[in-house]
């Protein structure tokens, strides 16, 4: 485990969050439950059916986690008629809300509603898009927040790189394709979450092929207007762009490549101009460097709702509960 990680684990314990683990009936889900229990990093709700959960749950210890199953519970009228009220101006209907209430995702959204948990980890079976659709529908963006997006904490093994071999990522789970003014919100909400997070000041390459001008195309304009965008709305962030992957990270080189430049060579936290390059890079980090992954961690909800890849691994839970819960201290701040 990374000292990273160790760190958030420690912080999570200091003021125990309640986090809904929606997807209750699944084994991964469970065991992570377990674990999360016994290192006290916070309380859990499991979301299904009680006695299929308590017979996958053989072996394992959840007697201090909350089961409650969304078609049998008494408040799920209450929240029907909450939701009903919610979304009435989008069609929905008093019987279409008493539907949808029984999903696993819609009641963990509105348990965080209406301060029942504080925040909700999914995703190990279910698919982004169903994942945030109720939070986006439900809980909407944090104030001050006009995109929601997702990173990666990457941590490096041995690395002279970054934050002491740790990076953020972003977008790098979300948005496919943004306009340069949504690659300056990804930016600014992702200096605050590398803050929050990695506990270190951050700073923001905006990542492309080119640096300070050297080739030309609608990708380079769309980094260079990310760039200034971001710049004006918060000056007080040390970004710069746009740069190359090496002249963001490596002292000599961004030196050489953005001469004068605060960032070029220091940076901590990269912003590429598309999923596809942010996606790719993770798992090439991942993969080649060795590093560990954690996310995608999404940012500017209301309340942290987060996505798990469905091949993640039990202890891929954990890390991702306790990221939550450290987002919920921060936003309650």
């Amino acid at each position: 485990m990374s000292r990273f990680l160790e760190r958030i684990k420690e912080r999570a314990r200091v003021d125990k969050k309640t986090i809904v683990l929606a997807e209750g009936e699944e084994l991964r889900t469970i065991q992570a439950a377990d674990m999360i229990l016994k290192e006290g990093i916070a309380n859990i709700i499991l979301l299904g059916n009680a006695e299929k959960i308590k017979a996958l749950a053989e072996g394992l210890d959840i007697s201090k986690a909350t089961i409650i199953d969304p078609a049998a519970a008494p408040n799920s009228a209450d929240f029907a008629g909450k939701l009903c009220e919610l979304r009435k101006a989008k069609g929905m209907t008093p019987e279409c809300a008493a539907d949808t209430v029984k999903d696993v995702l819609c009641y963990g959204v509105m348990m965080i509603k209406e301060g029942l948990a504080d925040g909700m980890v999914a995703g190990a079976v279910h698919a982004t898009s169903d994942v945030l659709r109720p939070c986006l529908q439900i809980l909407k963006t944090a104030p001050g927040t006009k995109l929601v997006s997702a990173f990666f904490v990457m941590v490096v093994p041995d690395c002279e790189y970054g934050h002491n071999g740790t990076f953020v990522y972003a977008d790098s789970g979300l948005n496919e394709n943004p306009d340069a003014d949504a690659v300056s919100e990804i930016a600014i909400s992702s200096a605050k979450s590398f803050k929050d997070l990695v506990e270190a000041d951050p700073v923001v390459a905006m990542m492309s092929y080119s640096t300070y001008g050297s080739a030309k195309s609608e990708l380079v304009d769309k980094m260079q207007l990310a760039t200034k965008l971001a710049k004006e709305k918060r000056p007080d962030i040390a970004l710069d762009g746009e740069l190359q992957a090496d002249a963001a990270i490596v002292p000599a080189i961004g030196a050489s490549k953005a001469p004068g430049s605060a960032v070029a060579g220091k940076a901590n936290v990269l912003v590429f101009p598309n999923l596809d390059c942010g996606n790719i890079a993770y798992k090439l980090t991942q993969r080649l460097a060795k590093a560990e992954a954690y996310g995608p961690i999404t940012q500017g909800i209301a309340r942290p709702v987060n996505d798990l890849s469905r091949g993640c691994s039990a202890e891929d839970i954990v890390g991702v509960c306790a990221i939550t819960c450290v987002q919920a201290q921060m936003q309650d701040k």
